[in-house]
């Protein structure tokens, strides 16, 4: 029996890319028109962004909450759990992300995304907007079918990078720590890709540091002369 630190990444996955993307061909089409309901959650985030209020970001939070808690059960329980044993361990972190979401939005004071300065804001505005709009189409960019487009809400890795945007600009307590669960998974989603030479394995962790700068240097709004 050989060693364990001799085999490699590609010895641990039990699929080829032909059965991942057929996955997310299946899930669209049994989940088909949620992807237009999540798609208008996440527009509705970028506006309470643009747009900052307490009962907007309260809602934003709760909303991506319940996302997160609907994909570890519709995608990782249900559907990525039939070619991948390690899905049904992804689930819990899914759902608990969800849970700390929906505790932030209902119990932080003065929970607002105002807290942030314009530029920061519009710099997280812009990557969750290009996120919800740029992710479906990595799909055609690289030769798949549209079926097999991940979309915000549905697909594990835009619902992961439209919440560190969302996190980006979002109040300083406790934002990091959201920030934990999923900067993990797309620590180990890029780790699956690049074992399946899918060419754009690069894209979701670029995403992710742009969130994490955005996060760590953005700027606070200045305090109003007395």
């Amino acid at each position: 029996m050989s060693e364990w630190w001799t085999y490699s990444l590609s010895d641990m996955l039990l699929f080829s890319p032909r059965v991942y993307y057929r996955l997310f061909e299946l899930h669209n089409h049994a989940l088909w028109p949620a992807q237009l309901l999540t798609v208008a959650a996440g527009l509705g985030m970028v506006f309470a962004l643009a747009r900052p209020s307490i009962v907007r970001t309260r809602l934003t939070f709760v909303v991506l909450g319940i996302i997160w808690i609907w994909v570890g059960w519709a995608f990782f329980w249900v559907r990525y759990a039939t070619i991948n044993w390690a899905a049904p361990y992804v689930a819990p972190a899914y759902a608990l992300e969800g849970l700390m979401l929906i505790a932030a939005g209902l119990l932080k004071k003065q929970f607002s995304f105002s807290s942030a300065a314009a530029f920061s804001r519009k710099a997280a505005i812009v990557l969750l907007a290009a996120i919800l709009v740029g992710y479906p189409l990595i799909a055609p960019a690289v030769g798949r079918s549209w079926s097999s487009a991940e979309v915000f809400g549905i697909a594990p890795d835009p619902t992961a990078l439209a919440t560190l945007a969302v996190l980006a600009a979002s109040p300083k307590g406790g934002r990091l720590a959201l920030m934990v669960i999923p900067l993990l998974w797309i620590v180990i989603s890029t780790a699956t890709l690049w074992t399946l030479q899918s060419p754009e394995y690069w894209i979701a962790p670029l995403a992710a540091v742009l969130a994490l700068a955005i996060a760590c240097l953005r700027v606070e709004p200045r305090p109003s002369a007395a």
